[in-house]
């Protein structure tokens, strides 16, 4: 009940991004829900089944990843002496908050449910699309309840989890006083840039190398790629998103180098700061941009038009992506605000504020175009060329 009322009475924009939630974890359990469909319609074809299941996983990490997102962002406007009045700590708070999480993906995931039956025409009533579906969700066939609740749970549970994991307290261990250490600032790069860029040259390269043969069919319309191709894939994408942090860091580290004026130094320590926070997402946002080129040139070569799951599957994870990217860009504007106001009491001016934002925009795109680009073209390399 606490959690309901949390989410109720969140801001305008938090109220948003709940109800985005809510509805990428609608669709990811469609999703869901018509492979299981798939899987009753057609029992003489099961490795399809599991292909089509397999798929899936996309669909869910990148939800999951934004109802994290959402969830992290909440607690910083809550009131944190009037949580501590009532007995929540920072360990309630983490739980209120991935309560409050696992709550927004369940209504989405019963969403999901009533969908999938309508569809299917299991449902009576007079409402539209009463069994459109019903051939491609496997109608006709009864539905193994824990399947179907098992593969719902998956969103919400997996939010719920992470997202606790990610605001729960350090443990604090009481010990003699340690000696000394230098403090870590905004100056110190994080470490992931150097691995990153290699898991993306070692993608790229088992892209570009994969041979023909045993492929693995990809979802309606985009033909079957190869497996070396398709962990090529999967690696240069990590690669692309362990690497982001540390291209944001590097790109606010060279507008403040070389004797830098107000505008380039307020530039540069902005992005050196908020590295950690944009640059996951950020590189998140690259991959799935040069996914899209790749899967653009793919379906260009084939005969087949999209499905509507397929096409589902694709706007669901486009905007999860663009979601997580807005969520973490408004959190780093939220943790600018009381510089910025330091800044306006010493006399900096709005043009001056202003220029640094278009400054900071327009050096992450420099940098993220044409990494971009490039992944994208050796994605689509044919083999043997």
């Amino acid at each position: 009940m606490l959690s309901f009322r949390v989410v109720r009475g969140a801001r305008y924009t938090a109220l948003v991004r709940w109800v985005l939630v809510a509805a990428a974890s609608a669709a990811t359990g469609l999703l869901l829900l018509a492979a299981l469909g798939y899987a009753l319609g057609h029992p003489h074809r099961p490795a399809d089944a599991a292909a089509r299941l397999a798929w899936c996983a996309l669909p869910v990490v990148v939800t999951v990843q934004f109802a994290v997102a959402a969830g992290r962002a909440v607690p910083a406007r809550w009131p944190r002496p009037g949580l501590a009045a009532v007995g929540l700590g920072r360990v309630g708070v983490a739980l209120l908050a991935a309560s409050a999480t696992a709550l927004t993906c369940a209504v989405g995931s019963a969403v999901a449910l009533l969908a999938f039956l309508h569809l299917r025409g299991d449902l009576t009533g007079a409402l539209p699309l009463h069994g459109a579906a019903s051939d491609l969700l496997g109608g006709g066939e009864q539905v193994p309840l824990a399947g179907a609740l098992t593969l719902l749970a998956l969103v919400p549970v997996s939010a719920a989890v992470i997202g606790a994991a990610q605001l729960w307290p350090p443990r604090t261990v009481s010990t003699a006083p340690a000696p000394a250490t230098r403090k870590v600032s905004a100056a110190d790069p994080p470490g992931g840039l150097p691995w990153g860029v290699a898991l993306i040259a070692v993608g790229l390269a088992a892209e570009v190398a994969a041979p023909h043969g045993h492929e693995v069919p990809l979802p309606g319309g985009l033909g079957s790629i190869a497996p070396l191709a398709l962990g090529g894939w999967v690696v240069a994408t990590a690669g692309m998103v362990l690497a982001g942090p540390g291209l944001v860091h590097a790109c606010g580290r060279l507008l403040a180098a070389f004797r830098p004026g107000a505008l380039r130094l307020l530039a540069g320590r902005a992005l050196q700061e908020e590295a950690g926070a944009i640059g996951r997402p950020l590189g998140a946002l690259c991959a799935t941009a040069a996914a899209a080129v790749a899967a653009y040139d793919l379906h260009r070569g084939g005969a087949r038009p999209f499905g509507p799951l397929t096409a589902l599957a694709g706007v669901l994870i486009v905007v999860c992506v663009l979601a997580t990217a807005g969520t973490a860009l408004l959190e780093a504007r939220r943790g600018r605000e009381p510089a910025m106001a330091a800044l306006r009491q010493v006399g900096a001016s709005p043009a001056l504020l202003r220029g640094a934002v278009a400054l900071r925009a327009g050096v992450l795109l420099a940098a993220a175009v044409p990494l971009t680009a490039l992944v994208a073209v050796l994605t689509t390399v044919p083999p043997g060329r």
